[in-house]
Protein backbone atom coordinates (compact mmCIF):
# COMPACT_ATOMS: atom_id res chain seq x y z
CA UNK A 1 0.00 0.00 0.00
CA UNK A 2 0.91 3.40 -1.38
CA UNK A 3 1.01 6.71 1.25
CA UNK A 4 -0.85 8.51 -1.00
CA UNK A 5 -4.53 9.63 -1.03
CA UNK A 6 -6.79 11.30 -2.94
CA UNK A 7 -8.06 13.73 0.09
CA UNK A 8 -5.17 16.48 0.39
CA UNK A 9 -7.57 17.58 3.46
CA UNK A 10 -9.26 15.54 5.95
CA UNK A 11 -10.83 17.40 8.83
CA UNK A 12 -11.86 15.98 12.32
CA UNK A 13 -15.21 17.22 13.06
CA UNK A 14 -16.15 18.29 16.79
CA UNK A 15 -19.24 18.22 17.09
CA UNK A 16 -19.74 20.66 20.43
CA UNK A 17 -23.39 20.76 20.64
CA UNK A 18 -23.19 17.75 23.10
CA UNK A 19 -19.94 16.71 25.59
CA UNK A 20 -17.65 19.73 24.49
CA UNK A 21 -14.65 18.80 25.93
CA UNK A 22 -12.46 20.77 27.95
CA UNK A 23 -9.40 22.81 25.91
CA UNK A 24 -6.94 20.76 28.49
CA UNK A 25 -8.44 17.85 26.67
CA UNK A 26 -7.91 19.49 23.25
CA UNK A 27 -4.22 20.48 24.16
CA UNK A 28 -3.68 16.63 24.32
CA UNK A 29 -5.48 15.50 21.64
CA UNK A 30 -4.54 17.57 18.53
CA UNK A 31 -1.00 15.92 18.25
CA UNK A 32 -2.63 12.49 18.25
CA UNK A 33 -5.09 13.84 15.25
CA UNK A 34 -2.06 15.39 13.46
CA UNK A 35 0.26 12.14 13.77
CA UNK A 36 -2.70 10.27 12.69
CA UNK A 37 -2.81 11.97 9.30
CA UNK A 38 -5.46 14.65 10.13
CA UNK A 39 -4.63 18.37 8.95
CA UNK A 40 -7.79 20.11 9.54
CA UNK A 41 -10.91 20.70 12.03
CA UNK A 42 -14.12 21.10 11.55
CA UNK A 43 -15.71 23.03 14.55
CA UNK A 44 -19.47 23.09 15.12
CA UNK A 45 -19.54 25.41 17.85
CA UNK A 46 -23.23 25.56 18.18
CA UNK A 47 -24.18 26.91 21.55
CA UNK A 48 -20.51 26.85 23.25
CA UNK A 49 -19.40 29.78 20.92
CA UNK A 50 -19.06 33.14 22.95
CA UNK A 51 -21.88 35.20 21.16
CA UNK A 52 -21.98 38.90 22.56
CA UNK A 53 -24.78 41.27 22.95
CA UNK A 54 -28.56 40.20 21.97
CA UNK A 55 -27.22 36.91 20.99
CA UNK A 56 -25.24 35.72 24.50
CA UNK A 57 -28.44 33.77 25.59
CA UNK A 58 -27.70 31.37 22.98
CA UNK A 59 -24.75 30.16 25.16
CA UNK A 60 -24.45 27.14 26.66
CA UNK A 61 -23.63 27.56 30.70
CA UNK A 62 -20.11 26.20 29.79
CA UNK A 63 -19.69 27.87 26.47
CA UNK A 64 -15.98 28.55 25.63
CA UNK A 65 -14.56 32.48 26.36
CA UNK A 66 -12.97 34.22 23.62
CA UNK A 67 -9.92 33.74 25.06
CA UNK A 68 -10.41 29.70 25.08
CA UNK A 69 -11.69 30.32 21.40
CA UNK A 70 -7.90 32.30 20.70
CA UNK A 71 -6.13 28.98 22.63
CA UNK A 72 -8.04 26.79 20.51
CA UNK A 73 -6.79 27.93 17.32
CA UNK A 74 -3.62 28.60 18.67
CA UNK A 75 -3.62 24.75 19.48
CA UNK A 76 -4.81 23.72 16.26
CA UNK A 77 -1.80 25.97 14.67
CA UNK A 78 0.81 23.93 16.42
CA UNK A 79 -0.58 20.85 15.32
CA UNK A 80 -0.90 22.39 11.94
CA UNK A 81 -4.62 22.09 11.40
CA UNK A 82 -6.65 24.08 9.35
CA UNK A 83 -10.02 25.28 11.51
CA UNK A 84 -12.88 25.54 9.66
CA UNK A 85 -15.63 27.19 12.17
CA UNK A 86 -19.33 25.78 11.44
CA UNK A 87 -22.11 27.80 11.84
CA UNK A 88 -25.82 26.37 11.49
CA UNK A 89 -27.90 28.90 9.39
CA UNK A 90 -31.33 27.39 8.22
CA UNK A 91 -31.98 24.07 9.49
CA UNK A 92 -30.52 22.58 12.82
CA UNK A 93 -31.13 26.01 14.46
CA UNK A 94 -33.05 24.50 17.84
CA UNK A 95 -30.04 26.08 19.78
CA UNK A 96 -31.26 29.20 18.83
CA UNK A 97 -34.89 29.49 17.98
CA UNK A 98 -35.95 27.34 21.30
CA UNK A 99 -35.41 30.68 22.84
CA UNK A 100 -38.39 32.86 23.36
CA UNK A 101 -36.53 35.59 21.94
CA UNK A 102 -36.09 34.66 18.65
CA UNK A 103 -39.38 31.80 18.61
CA UNK A 104 -41.04 34.49 15.93
CA UNK A 105 -38.50 33.50 13.41
CA UNK A 106 -39.43 29.70 13.13
CA UNK A 107 -40.72 28.47 9.84
CA UNK A 108 -43.18 26.48 11.45
CA UNK A 109 -44.50 28.09 15.02
CA UNK A 110 -44.22 24.52 16.96
CA UNK A 111 -41.19 23.52 16.12
CA UNK A 112 -37.82 24.85 16.58
CA UNK A 113 -35.57 23.59 14.14
CA UNK A 114 -35.88 25.94 10.63
CA UNK A 115 -35.23 29.41 10.31
CA UNK A 116 -38.21 31.46 8.63
CA UNK A 117 -36.06 32.59 5.57
CA UNK A 118 -39.05 35.19 4.44
CA UNK A 119 -38.08 37.52 7.12
CA UNK A 120 -35.27 39.88 6.79
CA UNK A 121 -34.83 39.47 10.59
CA UNK A 122 -33.72 36.07 10.05
CA UNK A 123 -31.07 36.74 7.66
CA UNK A 124 -29.78 39.22 10.03
CA UNK A 125 -29.69 37.05 12.94
CA UNK A 126 -27.33 34.43 10.86
CA UNK A 127 -25.58 37.31 9.86
CA UNK A 128 -25.01 38.74 12.92
CA UNK A 129 -23.92 34.80 14.10
CA UNK A 130 -21.54 34.60 11.22
CA UNK A 131 -19.96 37.97 11.93
CA UNK A 132 -19.25 37.53 15.10
CA UNK A 133 -17.90 33.63 14.73
CA UNK A 134 -15.30 35.01 12.06
CA UNK A 135 -14.15 38.08 14.05
CA UNK A 136 -12.79 35.49 16.51
CA UNK A 137 -11.55 33.43 13.55
CA UNK A 138 -9.45 36.01 11.58
CA UNK A 139 -6.91 33.54 9.69
CA UNK A 140 -10.29 31.52 8.81
CA UNK A 141 -10.11 30.95 5.01
CA UNK A 142 -13.51 29.11 4.76
CA UNK A 143 -17.35 28.94 6.90
CA UNK A 144 -19.45 26.18 6.92
CA UNK A 145 -22.94 27.17 6.92
CA UNK A 146 -24.36 24.65 7.40
CA UNK A 147 -27.93 23.91 5.70
CA UNK A 148 -28.63 20.34 5.67
CA UNK A 149 -31.93 18.87 6.56
CA UNK A 150 -34.27 21.86 6.61
CA UNK A 151 -37.20 20.12 7.58
CA UNK A 152 -40.84 21.43 7.17
CA UNK A 153 -39.53 24.39 4.75
CA UNK A 154 -42.06 25.48 2.42
CA UNK A 155 -44.95 24.87 5.49
CA UNK A 156 -44.79 27.81 7.10
CA UNK A 157 -47.63 30.30 6.91
CA UNK A 158 -45.42 32.80 4.36
CA UNK A 159 -44.10 29.87 2.85
CA UNK A 160 -47.37 28.88 1.58
CA UNK A 161 -48.21 32.03 0.40
CA UNK A 162 -45.23 32.72 -1.29
CA UNK A 163 -45.67 29.11 -2.59
CA UNK A 164 -48.96 29.64 -4.35
CA UNK A 165 -47.03 32.46 -6.75
CA UNK A 166 -46.40 30.92 -10.12
CA UNK A 167 -42.79 29.35 -10.60
CA UNK A 168 -41.97 29.54 -7.07
CA UNK A 169 -41.29 26.66 -5.47
CA UNK A 170 -39.31 24.85 -2.30
CA UNK A 171 -35.69 24.40 -4.33
CA UNK A 172 -36.46 28.13 -5.22
CA UNK A 173 -36.60 29.37 -1.85
CA UNK A 174 -33.98 26.78 -0.43
CA UNK A 175 -31.73 28.17 -2.82
CA UNK A 176 -32.53 32.04 -2.30
CA UNK A 177 -31.87 31.64 1.31
CA UNK A 178 -28.07 29.73 0.92
CA UNK A 179 -27.62 32.98 -1.99
CA UNK A 180 -28.10 35.07 0.75
CA UNK A 181 -26.32 33.53 3.09
CA UNK A 182 -23.30 33.06 1.24
CA UNK A 183 -23.45 36.49 -0.17
CA UNK A 184 -22.79 38.42 3.27
CA UNK A 185 -20.19 35.80 4.24
CA UNK A 186 -18.29 36.73 0.71
CA UNK A 187 -19.83 40.59 1.42
CA UNK A 188 -18.33 40.92 4.51
CA UNK A 189 -14.84 38.20 4.27
CA UNK A 190 -14.26 38.31 0.71
CA UNK A 191 -11.74 35.55 1.17
CA UNK A 192 -13.34 32.87 2.90
CA UNK A 193 -15.48 30.66 0.68
CA UNK A 194 -19.01 29.20 2.27
CA UNK A 195 -19.18 25.42 2.38
CA UNK A 196 -22.49 24.02 2.61
CA UNK A 197 -23.52 20.04 3.49
CA UNK A 198 -25.11 18.89 -0.16
CA UNK A 199 -28.58 16.79 1.04
CA UNK A 200 -30.92 20.26 -0.13
CA UNK A 201 -29.12 20.82 -3.24
CA UNK A 202 -28.94 16.42 -4.61
CA UNK A 203 -32.39 16.18 -6.05
CA UNK A 204 -32.84 19.80 -7.17
CA UNK A 205 -33.44 20.21 -11.44
CA UNK A 206 -29.58 20.61 -12.97
CA UNK A 207 -30.98 23.85 -14.51
CA UNK A 208 -32.34 25.57 -10.91
CA UNK A 209 -29.09 24.64 -9.38
CA UNK A 210 -27.14 26.51 -12.64
CA UNK A 211 -29.07 29.76 -12.73
CA UNK A 212 -29.56 29.83 -9.21
CA UNK A 213 -25.96 32.22 -8.20
CA UNK A 214 -25.27 29.29 -5.90
CA UNK A 215 -22.53 27.47 -7.87
CA UNK A 216 -20.64 30.57 -7.67
CA UNK A 217 -20.48 31.30 -3.88
CA UNK A 218 -20.50 27.99 -2.15
CA UNK A 219 -18.96 24.07 -1.91
CA UNK A 220 -21.16 21.76 -1.47
CA UNK A 221 -19.95 18.86 1.28
CA UNK A 222 -21.31 15.50 0.26
CA UNK A 223 -22.28 13.40 3.29
CA UNK A 224 -22.97 9.48 3.67
CA UNK A 225 -22.10 7.78 6.40
CA UNK A 226 -23.47 4.53 5.43
CA UNK A 227 -21.39 1.19 5.28
CA UNK A 228 -22.56 0.42 1.76
CA UNK A 229 -22.29 3.94 -0.03
CA UNK A 230 -23.44 3.75 -3.54
CA UNK A 231 -20.11 4.54 -5.08
CA UNK A 232 -21.32 4.80 -8.70
CA UNK A 233 -24.56 7.23 -7.56
CA UNK A 234 -21.66 9.42 -5.50
CA UNK A 235 -19.70 9.81 -8.53
CA UNK A 236 -22.98 10.68 -10.65
CA UNK A 237 -23.63 13.60 -8.45
CA UNK A 238 -20.26 15.06 -8.58
CA UNK A 239 -21.02 14.78 -12.18
CA UNK A 240 -24.23 16.79 -11.94
CA UNK A 241 -22.62 19.72 -9.25
CA UNK A 242 -20.11 20.00 -11.82
CA UNK A 243 -21.95 20.47 -14.54
CA UNK A 244 -24.05 23.10 -12.53
CA UNK A 245 -20.70 24.70 -12.17
CA UNK A 246 -19.52 23.46 -8.87
CA UNK A 247 -16.04 23.38 -9.42
CA UNK A 248 -14.55 22.59 -5.92
CA UNK A 249 -16.23 19.52 -3.97
CA UNK A 250 -15.84 18.26 -0.57
CA UNK A 251 -16.56 14.48 0.73
CA UNK A 252 -17.85 13.83 4.38
CA UNK A 253 -17.85 10.41 6.46
CA UNK A 254 -18.27 9.44 9.33
CA UNK A 255 -16.21 8.22 12.71
CA UNK A 256 -18.79 8.25 15.06
CA UNK A 257 -22.22 9.52 15.93
CA UNK A 258 -23.64 7.72 12.80
CA UNK A 259 -25.40 4.47 13.86
CA UNK A 260 -27.68 5.29 16.59
CA UNK A 261 -28.57 7.85 18.53
CA UNK A 262 -28.08 6.42 22.35
CA UNK A 263 -24.74 4.38 20.70
CA UNK A 264 -21.69 4.33 23.38
CA UNK A 265 -19.25 2.49 21.21
CA UNK A 266 -18.64 3.05 17.80
CA UNK A 267 -19.15 0.16 15.66
CA UNK A 268 -15.36 0.41 13.91
CA UNK A 269 -16.03 -1.84 11.08
CA UNK A 270 -19.30 -0.03 9.96
CA UNK A 271 -17.09 3.13 9.43
CA UNK A 272 -14.42 1.43 8.20
CA UNK A 273 -16.01 0.06 5.27
CA UNK A 274 -17.81 3.85 4.93
CA UNK A 275 -14.59 5.41 4.77
CA UNK A 276 -13.17 2.33 1.99
CA UNK A 277 -16.36 3.48 0.11
CA UNK A 278 -15.09 7.03 -0.16
CA UNK A 279 -11.77 6.18 -1.26
CA UNK A 280 -13.46 4.46 -4.20
CA UNK A 281 -15.75 7.13 -4.95
CA UNK A 282 -12.42 9.63 -5.17
CA UNK A 283 -10.72 7.20 -7.18
CA UNK A 284 -13.71 7.01 -9.87
CA UNK A 285 -15.15 10.39 -9.47
CA UNK A 286 -13.68 13.81 -11.45
CA UNK A 287 -10.24 14.30 -11.18
CA UNK A 288 -8.79 16.58 -8.56
CA UNK A 289 -12.63 17.83 -8.00
CA UNK A 290 -12.89 16.51 -4.61
CA UNK A 291 -10.68 19.25 -2.02
CA UNK A 292 -11.11 16.72 0.66
CA UNK A 293 -12.82 14.90 3.26
CA UNK A 294 -14.94 15.90 6.69
CA UNK A 295 -14.59 12.62 9.02
CA UNK A 296 -18.24 13.47 11.07
CA UNK A 297 -17.93 12.91 14.61
CA UNK A 298 -21.65 13.55 16.01
CA UNK A 299 -22.35 13.91 19.48
CA UNK A 300 -25.74 14.68 19.27
CA UNK A 301 -28.45 13.90 16.35
CA UNK A 302 -29.95 17.34 17.18
CA UNK A 303 -29.53 19.76 19.82
CA UNK A 304 -32.41 17.88 21.70
CA UNK A 305 -31.29 14.39 21.68
CA UNK A 306 -29.52 12.17 23.64
CA UNK A 307 -25.93 11.70 23.81
CA UNK A 308 -24.21 9.33 21.25
CA UNK A 309 -20.16 8.27 21.41
CA UNK A 310 -17.96 10.38 23.69
CA UNK A 311 -14.74 11.38 21.85
CA UNK A 312 -12.26 9.46 23.60
CA UNK A 313 -14.68 6.46 22.96
CA UNK A 314 -14.41 7.50 19.55
CA UNK A 315 -10.55 7.72 18.98
CA UNK A 316 -9.71 4.31 17.90
CA UNK A 317 -12.44 4.49 15.11
CA UNK A 318 -11.32 7.93 14.07
CA UNK A 319 -7.32 6.68 13.81
CA UNK A 320 -8.40 3.48 12.11
CA UNK A 321 -10.17 5.68 9.74
CA UNK A 322 -8.03 8.33 8.91
CA UNK A 323 -5.68 5.67 8.23
CA UNK A 324 -7.31 3.86 5.67
CA UNK A 325 -7.59 7.05 4.03
CA UNK A 326 -3.47 8.01 3.99
CA UNK A 327 -3.12 4.04 3.15
CA UNK A 328 -5.33 3.30 0.55
CA UNK A 329 -6.73 0.29 3.20
CA UNK A 330 -6.52 -0.99 6.18
CA UNK A 331 -4.52 -4.23 6.18
CA UNK A 332 -1.92 -5.73 9.45
CA UNK A 333 0.66 -3.26 8.58
CA UNK A 334 -1.41 -0.38 8.95
CA UNK A 335 -3.46 -1.79 11.77
CA UNK A 336 0.05 -1.91 13.64
CA UNK A 337 1.06 1.39 12.83
CA UNK A 338 -2.72 2.77 13.70
CA UNK A 339 -2.21 1.01 17.59
CA UNK A 340 1.08 2.03 17.82
CA UNK A 341 0.40 5.75 17.27
CA UNK A 342 -2.06 5.29 20.03
CA UNK A 343 0.10 2.85 22.43
CA UNK A 344 -2.89 0.34 22.20
CA UNK A 345 -2.07 -3.61 21.84
CA UNK A 346 -5.15 -4.08 20.09
CA UNK A 347 -7.92 -2.49 18.26
CA UNK A 348 -10.91 -3.69 20.34
CA UNK A 349 -10.72 -2.28 23.78
CA UNK A 350 -12.62 -4.29 26.23
CA UNK A 351 -10.36 -4.47 29.61
CA UNK A 352 -10.03 -1.23 31.66
CA UNK A 353 -6.52 -0.77 31.85
CA UNK A 354 -5.06 2.08 33.09
CA UNK A 355 -3.74 4.26 30.49
CA UNK A 356 0.59 3.87 30.53
CA UNK A 357 2.67 6.79 29.31
CA UNK A 358 2.08 5.53 25.87
CA UNK A 359 -1.44 5.66 25.65
CA UNK A 360 -3.85 8.12 23.81
CA UNK A 361 -5.57 10.63 25.66
CA UNK A 362 -8.99 9.81 26.82
CA UNK A 363 -7.55 5.97 26.74
CA UNK A 364 -9.02 5.57 30.25
CA UNK A 365 -12.47 6.82 29.67
CA UNK A 366 -12.50 4.56 26.69
CA UNK A 367 -11.35 1.32 28.62
CA UNK A 368 -14.25 2.53 31.82
CA UNK A 369 -17.19 3.24 29.01
CA UNK A 370 -16.23 0.17 27.63
CA UNK A 371 -16.80 -1.89 30.80
CA UNK A 372 -19.98 0.06 31.30
CA UNK A 373 -21.78 -0.57 28.46
CA UNK A 374 -20.49 -4.38 27.64
CA UNK A 375 -21.64 -5.47 31.52
CA UNK A 376 -23.15 -3.24 33.54
CA UNK A 377 -26.97 -3.55 32.42
CA UNK A 378 -26.49 -7.24 32.17
CA UNK A 379 -24.96 -8.04 35.16
CA UNK A 380 -28.01 -6.39 36.93
CA UNK A 381 -30.28 -8.23 34.33
CA UNK A 382 -28.53 -11.53 34.79
CA UNK A 383 -28.75 -11.44 38.45
CA UNK A 384 -32.93 -9.34 38.59
CA UNK A 385 -33.87 -12.10 35.79
CA UNK A 386 -31.23 -14.60 35.88
CA UNK A 387 -30.98 -15.75 39.65
CA UNK A 388 -33.11 -18.17 40.59
CA UNK A 389 -33.45 -16.88 44.00
CA UNK A 390 -34.34 -13.67 43.10
CA UNK A 391 -36.54 -15.00 40.54
CA UNK A 392 -38.04 -17.85 42.66
CA UNK A 393 -38.30 -16.26 46.14
CA UNK A 394 -38.29 -11.92 45.40
CA UNK A 395 -40.21 -11.69 42.50
CA UNK A 396 -42.42 -8.63 42.15
CA UNK A 397 -45.11 -9.83 43.83
CA UNK A 398 -43.23 -10.31 46.98
CA UNK A 399 -41.54 -7.47 46.85
CA UNK A 400 -44.25 -5.20 46.52
CA UNK A 401 -45.89 -7.14 49.76
CA UNK A 402 -42.70 -7.36 51.37
CA UNK A 403 -42.78 -10.85 51.46
CA UNK A 404 -39.43 -12.98 52.09
CA UNK A 405 -38.01 -16.50 53.15
CA UNK A 406 -35.64 -15.48 56.01
CA UNK A 407 -32.82 -17.46 54.59
CA UNK A 408 -33.48 -16.01 51.07
CA UNK A 409 -31.93 -13.15 52.33
CA UNK A 410 -28.51 -14.80 52.57
CA UNK A 411 -28.56 -16.03 49.19
CA UNK A 412 -30.09 -12.68 47.84
CA UNK A 413 -28.53 -9.87 49.73
CA UNK A 414 -24.57 -10.94 49.88
CA UNK A 415 -24.77 -11.58 45.77
CA UNK A 416 -26.21 -7.46 45.18
CA UNK A 417 -24.11 -5.85 47.66
CA UNK A 418 -20.94 -7.16 45.71
CA UNK A 419 -22.25 -6.52 42.89
CA UNK A 420 -23.31 -3.19 43.41
CA UNK A 421 -20.10 -2.36 45.63
CA UNK A 422 -17.85 -3.68 42.13
CA UNK A 423 -20.05 -1.40 39.68
CA UNK A 424 -19.83 1.82 42.31
CA UNK A 425 -16.21 1.78 42.18
CA UNK A 426 -15.62 1.73 38.43
CA UNK A 427 -18.00 4.41 38.28
CA UNK A 428 -16.59 6.32 40.79
CA UNK A 429 -13.45 6.21 38.27
CA UNK A 430 -15.87 6.56 35.13
CA UNK A 431 -16.63 10.19 36.84
CA UNK A 432 -13.23 11.10 37.70
CA UNK A 433 -12.02 10.58 34.58
CA UNK A 434 -14.93 12.36 32.72
CA UNK A 435 -14.22 15.17 35.17
CA UNK A 436 -10.88 15.81 33.76
CA UNK A 437 -12.28 15.89 30.06
CA UNK A 438 -15.51 17.18 29.58
CA UNK A 439 -17.60 19.76 31.67
CA UNK A 440 -20.19 19.00 34.65
CA UNK A 441 -23.21 18.73 32.88
CA UNK A 442 -22.01 16.74 30.25
CA UNK A 443 -20.74 14.39 32.76
CA UNK A 444 -23.68 14.04 34.50
CA UNK A 445 -25.94 13.63 31.68
CA UNK A 446 -23.83 10.52 30.66
CA UNK A 447 -23.82 8.85 34.09
CA UNK A 448 -27.65 9.48 34.58
CA UNK A 449 -28.32 8.03 31.20
CA UNK A 450 -26.13 5.25 31.15
CA UNK A 451 -25.27 3.98 34.39
CA UNK A 452 -27.62 5.47 37.15
CA UNK A 453 -30.61 3.17 35.57
CA UNK A 454 -29.19 -0.44 36.17
CA UNK A 455 -27.46 1.17 39.77
CA UNK A 456 -30.60 2.53 40.62
CA UNK A 457 -32.40 -0.94 39.53
CA UNK A 458 -29.88 -2.98 42.27
CA UNK A 459 -29.97 -0.63 45.08
CA UNK A 460 -34.18 -0.71 44.68
CA UNK A 461 -33.56 -4.47 45.10
CA UNK A 462 -31.41 -4.34 48.41
CA UNK A 463 -33.77 -1.18 50.02
CA UNK A 464 -36.55 -3.98 49.05
CA UNK A 465 -34.94 -6.69 50.56
CA UNK A 466 -34.09 -5.29 53.87
CA UNK A 467 -37.46 -3.87 54.15
CA UNK A 468 -38.73 -7.32 53.69
CA UNK A 469 -36.39 -8.54 55.83
CA UNK A 470 -37.74 -6.30 58.28
CA UNK A 471 -41.03 -6.78 57.83
CA UNK A 472 -42.03 -10.33 58.86
CA UNK A 473 -45.98 -11.37 59.15
CA UNK A 474 -47.15 -13.10 62.47
CA UNK A 475 -46.93 -16.94 61.91
CA UNK A 476 -50.18 -18.48 60.84
CA UNK A 477 -52.10 -21.96 62.42
CA UNK A 478 -52.64 -24.88 60.81
CA UNK A 479 -55.73 -23.99 59.44
CA UNK A 480 -54.23 -21.17 57.39
CA UNK A 481 -55.40 -18.47 60.05
CA UNK A 482 -52.85 -16.66 62.06
CA UNK A 483 -52.10 -18.44 65.27
CA UNK A 484 -54.08 -17.18 68.17
CA UNK A 485 -52.07 -16.62 72.16
CA UNK A 486 -54.42 -19.08 74.50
Amino acid sequence: MSGSTPFKMRLVHLDLKGAPPKVSYLSEIFPLFRALGANGLLIEYEDMFPYEGPLRLLRAKYAYSPSEIKEILHLAGLNELEVIPLVQTFGHMEFVLKHAAFAHLREVGPFPCTLNPHEAESLALVGAMIDQVLELHPGAKRLHVGCDEVYYLGEGEASRRWLQQEQNNTGKLCLSHMWAVASHVRARRPGVTPLVWDDMLRDLPEDQLAVSGVPQLVEPVLWDYTADLDVHGKVLLMQKYQRCSFLRLWAASAFKGATGPSQALPPVEHHLRNHAQWLQVAGSGPTDSLQGIILTGWQRYDHFSVLCELLPAGVPSLAACLQLLLWGGFDEDVKAKMENLLGISSLEITDPVRQGASSFPGRHILALVTQVSLHLRSSVDMLLEGNRYVTGWFSPYHRQRKLIHPVMVQHIQPAALSLLAQWSTLVQELEAALQLAFYPDAVEEWLEENVHPSLQRLQALLQDLSEAAAFQPPPTGPGGDAAQDP
